[in-house]
This record gives structure tokens, C-alpha cells and sequence, in this order.
């Protein structure tokens, strides 16, 4: 397993209408939400995507060593059309963020996980969608984090 570097990382959960994004500790103890970004849905070829910009600014804001995105896996264990997707989206943020790594880390339930969370603690409806894609957000990069720390990732 890689050495542990110190430094906040950013998680992303990567939509097809808004992106979430989170943030953890220096230590990588706890992450917390940041924002929601609308999903740049017809970036042209040439820049970089309105998303991504946005992803760059809170990247530099809270000087992430890191960016996690959420990979959807299917309850199977396998990757489906929305993983190829999500892996093109993570490909591209990797270019744009360079020299700083993007990694992926299975996101399975992480929405459903965060929506059921919100609605426990009574925030539903329009309030539930502002939010629950800082959520998933939140979901992806404690579990990435948590399993860290238990020496279940690599990488």
C-alpha cells in the first residue's frame, strides 16, 4: 500500500445533470460537503469544461492533493455504460488537473446512501435535490478515506 500522503482531497460524484463535490480534513479523518456544480452539457473542444473549471477553483481553494471521483459499479461488481462514462469524465478531469492525480473508487449506493441519510434527518423534495449530490459527494470520499485507513485501497 502507498504511503499515506497528508493533505485534503476532494471527492467528486459525477452526474449527468449536476456534479458534486466534497471535502475532507488535512488528515483525511472526515470529509464534508462543498458544493454542487451544474454539469457542463455542451463544452466546447478546444476549453475546458465550465464543471471541471469549477472543480480546479475548489481544488485550488482548499489546496487538494487529490481528487477521488465515483466510479459506478453495478450491485454485480461490473462496470456498466454509466462507468465507461464516468471513466471518460475522469480521464479528461485527470488532464485538466494535472500534476494533480485523479483516482477512482467504486461508488456503489453512494446516492442511494445519501438520499436515504437526508430523508432520516427530514430534508426532502426540492431541498433533498439541492443537496444529495454534495451528499453522494461526501458518501464517495468518506468510504475512499475510511477504507484508506483499513488498508483496503491501493493506489
Amino acid at each position: 500500500m502507498e504511503q499515506w500522503t497528508r493533505g485534503r482531497r476532494l471527492g467528486i460524484d459525477v452526474g449527468s445533470v449536476r456534479v458534486g463535490v466534497a471535502a475532507c480534513d488535512p488528515d483525511g479523518i472526515l470529509a464534508s460537503p462543498v458544493a454542487t456544480v451544474p454539469r457542463d452539457q455542451k463544452p466546447e473542444p478546444d476549453k475546458v469544461p465550465a464543471d471541471m473549471a469549477e472543480i480546479l477553483r475548489y481544488a485550488d481553494e482548499y489546496e487538494a492533493v487529490e481528487l477521488v471521483v465515483g466510479l459506478p459499479i453495478n450491485l454485480a461488481g461490473q462496470e456498466g455504460p454509466a462507468a465507461v462514462l464516468i471513466r471518460q469524465y475522469a480521464d479528461r478531469l485527470a488532464e485538466v488537473a494535472a500534476p494533480r492525480p485523479v483516482v477512482l473508487t467504486d461508488e456503489r449506493m453512494s446516492t442511494a446512501t445519501a438520499a436515504r441519510r437526508l430523508s432520516e434527518r427530514g430534508v426532502r423534495g426540492r431541498r433533498q435535490r439541492a443537496v444529495v449530490d454534495q451528499a453522494a459527494a461526501v458518501e464517495i470520499l468518506q468510504g475512499w478515506l475510511d477504507a484508506r485507513r483499513a488498508g483496503a485501497v491501493r493506489g
